[in-house]
């Protein structure tokens, strides 16, 4: 079967999702989900937790028969007059565009004063970065983004969809979610090899918010090799250029570098932005060659899987992601240990400093049983 043509059936992300994260990431104050009440529950209520307002036109049976046209003008007018927006996005689901719903016409209708961002998507698309695109592709109608920086998004969303497609979700038909290896077992492993002076690297490649989290596993191995004398064994990587990406991500590695320099940590490398982490593995490989290769261990944060293993080969690879179904893939790309920060999503929105992970908590808690 053709890899690219497989039809993945474990539950993946929705193109409604990125759609709704990438109007987060435009900094929109309130966006209106066109169709039932219950549609991407979850997400939006965890976005609401980021500080944004998402309401729903809450479209029910007689609405998928007679429309929704009407609700929407109405709900537009609503929200404009409760939270007094200064950016607004409207977000298709599967129920609206079924039934053909456009929703430029009730957009144009309700004669707002507020830019609107109307995203038209469903979740049936293979991809779930086409909702980031659509909204990108509407953002750039509005003028909301220039040109370049709709190109620039429009090539990682590419090359995101193809680490996918190689080494991540969407690499097999089928990928059992896996909590992968014990917590307290691998960081007895890294604090071993610090105490035999093996040097390491640790590589924050993270997606935009959930660097939140992944900064703590950079800072809990430095942390314990500077108890352990080994501070100089250590060198930092993390892809927090603060002057790259959407707004949003842009604050967020302000508040991780900031936090970063406050804890007194050297960045000694900086590979990218924070929506740069599909295409920073080739900087990240270029860097060891000319620099690091003769390191003897790798603590790799984020997506791993978005980094080649031509220079880390000869390395022991220690692997913290978020995503239960990420575990097969590395390990079949030769890292020796992978771990899952399982609840980190909910614990990085809405939040603006470094955020304890588990896996940092249990390095440092086990350091100081070792010392």
């Amino acid at each position: 079967m053709d890899n690219k043509n497989i039809s993945i059936i474990h539950p993946r992300p929705s193109s409604i999702v990125a759609a709704l994260y990438t109007l987060r990431d435009l900094n929109v104050d309130v966006a209106i989900l066109h169709g039932p009440p219950g549609c991407s529950f979850k997400h939006a209520r965890l976005l609401e937790e980021d500080g944004i307002h998402v309401v729903t036109t809450a479209l029910d049976e007689s609405g998928f028969v007679f429309g929704g046209h009407d609700a929407l003008v109405n709900i537009l007018h609503k929200v404009n007059d409760m939270f007094h927006p200064k950016l607004i996005g409207v977000v298709g689901t599967c129920a609206s565009m079924i039934i053909g719903e456009e929703m430029r016409e009730p957009v144009m209708e309700a004669n707002l004063d507020v830019p609107v961002i109307e995203v038209e998507v469903h979740a049936g698309y293979r991809n779930n970065t086409k909702g980031v695109l659509f909204a990108l592709e509407s953002a750039l109608d509005a003028g909301i983004i220039d040109r370049e920086e709709f190109s620039r998004q429009q090539h990682l969303l590419e090359e995101a969809t193809n680490v996918e497609l190689r080494h991540g979700a969407a690499s097999k038909e089928y990928l059992a979610p896996s909590r992968g290896d014990v917590k307290y077992k691998v960081a007895q492993r890294i604090i071993e090899l610090l105490k035999e002076g093996k040097r390491g690297i640790t590589i924050m490649n993270a997606k935009k918010e959930t660097g939140y989290m992944f900064a703590d596993i950079t800072l809990a191995v430095n942390e314990v090799a500077e108890k352990l004398g080994k501070a100089d064994n250590i060198i930092n990587m993390s892809n927090t250029d603060v002057g790259l990406g959407l707004p949003r991500v842009r604050h967020h590695a302000e508040c991780i570098m900031k936090d970063f320099e406050e804890k007194g940590l050297n960045v000694h490398e900086i590979i990218g932005g924070l929506d740069e982490y599909p295409v920073a593995g080739a900087t990240i490989d270029k860097l060891i060659e000319e620099k690091y290769s003769d390191y003897d261990f790798a603590v790799i944060s984020g997506v791993p899987h978005a980094i080649p293993m031509d220079h880390l080969a000869g390395m022991e690879i220690i692997s913290v992601t978020n995503g239960p179904r990420q575990v097969l893939p590395l390990k079949e790309l030769g890292h020796e240990h992978v771990l899952v920060e399982i609840d980190l999503h909910p614990k990085t929105l809405g939040v603006n400093h470094i955020v304890e992970s588990e896996f940092g908590a249990t390095l440092r808690e086990v350091a100081k049983e070792s010392l």
